[in-house]
């Protein structure tokens, strides 16, 4: 897949960004070629959901699909595989508002998603399968990290256009998944893991979550230059993660 340049990501991802910023610590990167593996191992304890083999994969991936430039961190730098994790180990990733009792058929593409899985089953099990196919294709040992920059764009563009079968998942489908919980990831509020020291607020000049706008509204024709602020800021900067992410899902019957 071609490396997105910053401009035409931001144009691509506009609207889904604004709604990810109302819905919805953090991992560092090291040099292009150092493989995300290694820091896998180095911050799994801060994983409840993806094992080491997972988080190797979503850490090298989310940093292809919005890389560090000029303008700022990229996913990986940002926390996005932290928010990626916590997601799929709540409610959402077990598919609490998802409707599950088929019938499962090929739907038309207005009709949104139609598989059987959650969006946790949905990943691990798409995972599985990429590790399945890298190492049946002998690349990188099985590893998506261990394949170089280039390598890794190929593979991503192949997930994106084709219709290879992961374990039951179509790998457009996974694509798609894996890009949107990237973007929301990236521009999400940082009390859901994501989003490290706003730096994607930052980026594109968005306030966050200012409670009022009282002493500004005789105000007009004025650049607002405010730093951006946090639903979990404490007032004195500091920002703490949501305590109920990820959320326990409720057991059934309960």
């Amino acid at each position: 897949m071609d490396k997105i340049s910053r401009r035409s990501f931001f144009r691509m991802a506009g609207a889904a960004a604004a709604a990810a910023a109302a819905q919805a610590r953090a991992l560092t990167k090291g040099e292009e070629d150092t493989h995300a593996g290694h820091s896998a191992k180095q911050h799994h304890a801060a994983y409840t959901f993806f094992n080491p083999d997972e988080a190797a994969f979503i850490e090298a991936a989310v940093e292809r699909l919005i890389p560090k430039d000029e303008n700022g961190p990229g996913a990986l730098e940002a926390g996005v595989p932290l928010f990626i994790d916590k997601q799929l180990g709540a409610a959402w990733g077990s598919g609490e508002r998802l409707y599950r009792s088929g019938p499962w058929q090929q739907g038309s593409p207005t009709q949104g998603y139609q598989l059987p899985f959650t969006p946790a089953e949905l990943f691990r099990n798409a995972l599985r399968g990429i590790r399945a196919n890298l190492a049946k294709a002998g690349k990188g040992s099985g590893s998506f990290a261990k394949l170089s920059a280039q390598d890794q764009d190929d593979y991503l563009k192949s997930l994106q256009t084709g219709n290879a079968d992961l374990n039951g998942v179509p790998s457009n489908v996974f694509f798609q998944s894996l890009l949107e919980v990237t973007i929301e990831g990236f521009f999400s509020d940082p009390v859901y893991g994501g989003n490290k020291d706003m730096a994607a607020w930052k980026m594109i000049g968005f306030p966050g979550a200012y409670a009022a706008y009282y002493d500004l509204v005789d105000q007009h024709g004025i650049a607002y230059t405010r730093a951006p602020i946090s639903l979990a800021d404490n007032g004195r900067g500091v920002i703490h993660i949501h305590p109920s992410t990820p959320a326990k899902a409720k057991a059934k019957g309960k």
